[in-house]
């Protein structure tokens, strides 16, 4: 039986990691492990210097209503 779904967890753990290691052997299902980040590391770095900004006071507050002046 051929089976097109593949599944992604994310242990958060080492613990976890070993745990889901050895069920996946214990039942013959085929895996495999990566350290590729999915995400852009560019990006990444430009969302985390905009939340030391945010959290050093730098930015304002908008209200709901220029928001939705943005957009018309």
């Amino acid at each position: 039986m051929n089976v097109a779904h593949t599944l992604v967890v994310h242990p958060v753990n080492l613990e976890q990691e070993n745990v889901l290691k050895a069920f996946f052997k214990t039942f013959k299902i085929r895996f495999e492990v990566t350290k590729e980040n999915p995400y852009n590391k560019d990006f990444v770095d430009m969302v985390l210097q905009a939340e030391n900004s945010i959290k050093q006071g730098n930015g304002r507050k908008v209200s709901s209503e220029e928001f939705d002046n943005l957009w018309k």
